[in-house]
């Protein structure tokens, strides 16, 4: 059982789904050669590959490049089905810094293959979160700065803003297609600037007012 970390709580939230966007910053879609979708598109990991701020990320051996992907996570904290803007705000009870660890080359792999790429994603250790922020505590402005950097070395580095998505308009679609629940985490998407990262590297991600991780690979 995975557990959240919360600051200035000693309240223990189990994990539920980690539901993530992919492609929702316009530049990272161009770098990746994709469409900017008319949609958020959505993809899940299992609460097992969940790992804390501070511990390792674990390279698999079957893969020979991995990305870094850092992204804002909502925290779910009530259970709510076709919810609308204010009801998706209500259910938004915070935020954490995330990190979406993929498997590039077998993703590419995969899509070339026209099947689904989801070993690429679903690997222990490949999702990343700082402890939980509650909106009690701050509020979402939108425009916060995003950035990640590798063995001191900046490369990824935006705004909030530049989101084709917001917050609430994620969770109300999302909402619609199916039920989120407490201890669910929503992984926002990435800006762009993604790149490989090899064992020994260390990563460092912030995002403005939010929080920050640190983590090693391994």
């Amino acid at each position: 059982m995975k557990l959240l970390k919360i600051n200035n709580s000693d309240e223990k939230i189990e994990v539920g789904k980690l539901v993530c966007v992919g492609r929702n910053y316009a530049k990272h879609a161009e770098e990746m050669g994709n469409e900017i979708p008319e949609f958020p598109l959505i993809f899940l990991k299992p609460s097992s590959s969940l790992i804390h701020a501070n511990e390792s990320i674990i390279k698999p051996r079957n893969s020979g490049e991995l990305h870094h992907e850092v992204e804002l996570v909502l925290f779910i904290g009530k259970n709510i089905k076709n919810a609308d803007e204010v009801l998706a705000e209500q259910a938004i009870y915070g935020y954490a810094v995330g990190l979406d660890m993929t498997l590039r080359d077998i993703q590419s792999e995969l899509k070339k293959k026209g099947h689904p790429w989801t070993l690429a994603k679903v690997f222990d250790t490949s999702a990343v979160i700082s402890d939980i922020t509650l909106k009690k505590d701050y509020l979402l402005q939108g425009n916060e700065k995003i950035e990640l950097s590798v063995n001191n070395e900046v490369k990824q580095s935006s705004t909030l803003d530049f989101m084709l998505f917001n917050a609430v308009q994620i969770v109300v679609y999302l909402s619609s297609k199916f039920t989120l629940e407490r201890g669910d985490l929503i992984f926002t998407g990435t800006p762009e600037g993604v790149g490989a990262v090899n064992v020994g590297d260390e990563i460092f991600a912030a995002i403005q007012n939010i929080g920050k991780l640190k983590v090693k690979v391994e």
